[in-house]
């Protein structure tokens, strides 16, 4: 029992920079109690920040603490001195498998608290202080005890490396500048770290700042979820009054209406929570990319700074928008307009007007619905495996590729009869349909191919416009054909401009009645967008022109 007393005293009293008994013990103002020599080494080290701080608690102190010797706590160690049972260290002084040794001890090592990088050797508190004490040593750089010294050493000359080869991106000696690489840019190591830390401060600051931008979203992320459900909740409500007006005849459609908007304000919520959280992860990523390059920018050692920058893993790119911009509110206003129309013309609600209130629901404009705020990358998440239905295409029309690819062909193909399949023009439409949200590519080769959507019941049969793709009210086309494109609707041409491309990108909102053509390339290009009502599920199509279009070929581009 008194053994183990001893022992607890003995690590009370014991200094937890050096880890032995205190030296000329001094009380910091939190109530640690160091050696005078550890804790004025340790502060010397933080005169640049101006502020001072306890390793061990790390409370802050400015300006820097006067320190005064603890009186009470130096008659206490050297009582325990006299005990003679302070004749060795304590185990956890001694350095094991992973610790760097003191290179002086002999026997069993001490770990070492400072290595010095002109002596290239590492030293206990013991064997430092000469360190401290001779006036040629005091010059010498200490560093965090280091295992990688001897990484300083020219394997060549067997001189310590003081300089950096830029043109080699190598550390090397004074010697190496005269030989191997003489007449190469070479720098003083300091001097090339120096430059190296701008650059770190220079990633650090747009960490930061980007940080802070990913903040400021997610706040406007925040007030938009806000706004959403205020907008909904007041839209409910109203839909409730009115509907109270109607409760005979239209109960089920009050219901309907309340099960619709809480579904839509669920899902652009989820939207919104969804970006949030993504936002939220990559400010948690670049607060840990900002603390591995802040453990890293205070690498005392400026050869080994100098070896391990080039490792440091480059910062990636922002997967999102730098801003978020948000948009007049009015979410679901539309909605109380188009139920105050049902309590003014019932009958025709009963009939007619009940999709319009539907598609009004599902068609409010809030942050993220919007196909002008997405990136590509965005688009993609909608991305579609469509393939092409060898029953539609025309007979000159060769698919390939898993029916992903058509060319057209000089001779007829050996396809069989189908009511489905075209009979005059050279188009073929897609296998699935597409409703909901879906994004697709085609890469086109050649100057006669059309990119086309469609119902399913469009005619097939004969040369009338019923038939061709633009040319009715079943189908809609974008063509590129004289170095310009046109957009057909029900033989209607609208001329459209932008950057010519070889790929153009479709998107459809089915719901919302939006439908988009881009042009890809570096850059996505919105070349034109059509807000319509859609009653049925649509299907891609594709089309080439009769003249000249021999060898031309489409393909629906994979994008998973």
């Amino acid at each position: 029992m008194a053994q183990k007393g001893v022992q607890l005293g003995q690590e009370t009293l014991s200094c937890s920079i050096c880890l032995d008994l205190l030296k000329d013990p001094v009380t910091v103002p939190c109530g640690h109690s160091y050696c005078m020599k550890c804790i004025k080494s340790h502060w010397d080290k933080e005169d640049e920040k101006t502020i001072y701080s306890c390793p061990q608690c790390r409370q802050t102190f400015t300006p820097r603490p006067v320190l005064g010797k603890n009186t009470m706590l130096a008659v206490l160690v050297e009582e325990l001195k006299k005990t003679g049972l302070q004749a060795a260290p304590a185990d956890h002084c001694y350095a094991g498998p992973d610790d760097v040794a003191c290179d002086v001890c002999t026997g069993r090592k001490l770990k070492a608290c400072k290595s010095c990088l002109q002596c290239l050797a590492s030293y206990c508190d013991e064997h430092l202080q000469s360190h401290f004490e001779a006036a040629p040593l005091k010059k010498h750089k200490l560093v965090e005890p280091s295992k990688k010294l001897q990484e300083n050493v020219c394997s060549r000359h067997d001189e310590v490396m003081k300089m950096f080869c830029r043109t080699d991106q190598q550390s090397i000696c004074y010697l190496c500048s005269g030989e191997d690489h003489k007449g190469h840019d070479t720098v003083s190591a300091a001097v090339e770290r120096s430059e190296k830390q701008t650059e770190l401060e220079l990633s650090q600051r747009n960490i930061q700042q980007r940080i802070q931008d990913r903040e400021k979203d997610v706040k406007l992320l925040q007030q938009e979820v806000e706004a959403i459900n205020g907008s909904a909740d007041k839209t409910v409500g109203n839909s409730e009054k009115i509907f109270t007006e109607l409760i005979r005849l239209m109960e089920k459609r009050r219901s309907d209406v309340k099960q619709q908007v809480r579904s839509q304000q669920q899902t652009e919520v989820s939207r919104v929570r969804e970006l949030q959280e993504k936002l939220e992860q990559e400010i948690t990523e670049l607060k840990r990319k900002d603390t591995e390059l802040e453990k890293f920018a205070h690498t005392e050692d400026h050869n080994q700074f100098l070896h391990d920058y080039p490792s440091l893993s480059p910062l990636s790119e922002s997967t999102h928008s730098s801003s978020i911009k948000i948009r007049p509110l009015r979410y679901f206003e539309d909605v109380t307009a188009a139920v105050s129309e049902v309590r003014d013309k019932l009958q025709d609600l009963l009939r007619e007007k009940w999709t319009n209130i539907s598609q009004t629901v599902t068609g409010v404009d809030v942050l993220l619905s919007q196909p002008e705020n997405m990136t590509r990358a965005e688009f993609l998440k909608y991305s579609c495996d469509i393939t092409l239905d060898p029953n539609t295409a025309y007979t000159q029309l060769l698919l390939s590729d898993g029916n992903r690819k058509v060319t057209v062909m000089r001779e007829q193909q050996s396809y069989s009869s189908h009511p489905d399949r075209f009979t005059y023009y050279l188009q073929v439409l897609s296998k699935e349909s597409l409703t909901g949200r879906c994004y697709w590519e085609v890469e086109r080769r050649g100057y006669g191919v059309c990119v086309a959507v469609t119902y399913k019941n469009i005619r097939r049969a004969g040369g009338s416009d019923e038939c061709l793709f633009g040319c009715n009210d079943k189908s809609c086309e974008l063509d590129f054909y004289n170095n310009s494109y046109n957009f057909w609707y029900n033989n209607v041409i609208t001329p459209v401009s932008g950057p010519e491309s070889s790929r153009v990108g479709v998107y459809l909102d089915h719901r919302a009645g939006v439908l988009s053509f881009y042009s890809i390339s570096k850059t996505m290009t919105l070349l034109h967008r059509v807000q319509t009502t859609f009653t049925q599920p649509l299907h891609a199509g594709l089309r080439f022109n009769w003249f000249n279009s021999s060898g031309d070929s489409a393909e629906l581009c994979k994008l998973k």
